[in-house]
């Protein structure tokens, strides 16, 4: 599987830079929300959690398992979020996409739809993904409805799968994308996001 990525991946609407510190500032400035982190594990309230979140996100692509990007707003410049793939599996050709959030001014805009064409089109044609994972908080529906339409196919529910910053157990839900369905789930991503005359 080829990781050495053809960066940024831009779109129309969005651009996924390699994360880096100098993305820390725009971070904090949308990302300090409550509301983003109720169905993560990680809890982020201060610049020093977003320094730490970012901190880790960076260790592990160092460790050559997760690959963390800055979502950008093409038109603007301006860091809306955050992706990246993880637990990357070289042998076994797969790779998860996750750890996303999108500030609320983006959320339902074609910014995540993109994204997710973006990461999606770029593990399947360019690492030579055969699966691309996803997964959620089973309790988190806008989620679970957002990764079904994407047409990722729903494998099952990991019982007690994370503690929760609450303390909370969560049951987590995987989905995954074959490379032999990708054809349509591109055809349909691109139906989306194509201008309508």
């Amino acid at each position: 599987m080829e990781l050495s990525l053809k960066l940024p991946l831009e779109g129309t609407v969005v651009r996924l830079e390699p994360l880096v510190w100098d993305h820390l500032e725009g971070l904090v400035e949308v990302g300090l929300d409550p509301e983003l982190w109720r169905w993560m594990p990680a809890l982020v309230r201060t610049e020093e959690e977003m320094r730490g979140y970012v901190t880790a996100a960076l260790e592990l692509r160092d460790a050559g398992t997760a690959i963390p990007f800055a979502t950008v707003e093409r038109a603007s410049g301006r860091v809306v979020g955050t992706t990246r793939f993880g637990n990357v599996d070289r042998a076994n050709r797969r790779v998860e996409i996750g750890w996303t959030w999108i500030a609320r001014p983006w959320q339902r805009t074609a910014v995540n739809t993109e994204a997710k064409y973006l990461m999606l089109r770029h593990a399947f044609e360019e690492m030579g993904c055969i699966r691309v994972e996803l997964k959620t908080d089973a309790l988190n529906t806008q989620s679970r409805v957002a990764i079904r339409r994407l047409g990722a196919v729903e494998e099952g529910i990991f019982r007690q799968h994370m503690i929760t910053n609450t303390g909370r157990l969560r049951d987590t839900v995987y989905y995954s994308i074959l490379d032999s369905e990708w054809p349509e789930v591109r055809r349909r991503l691109e139906g989306w996001l194509s201008p309508r005359a």
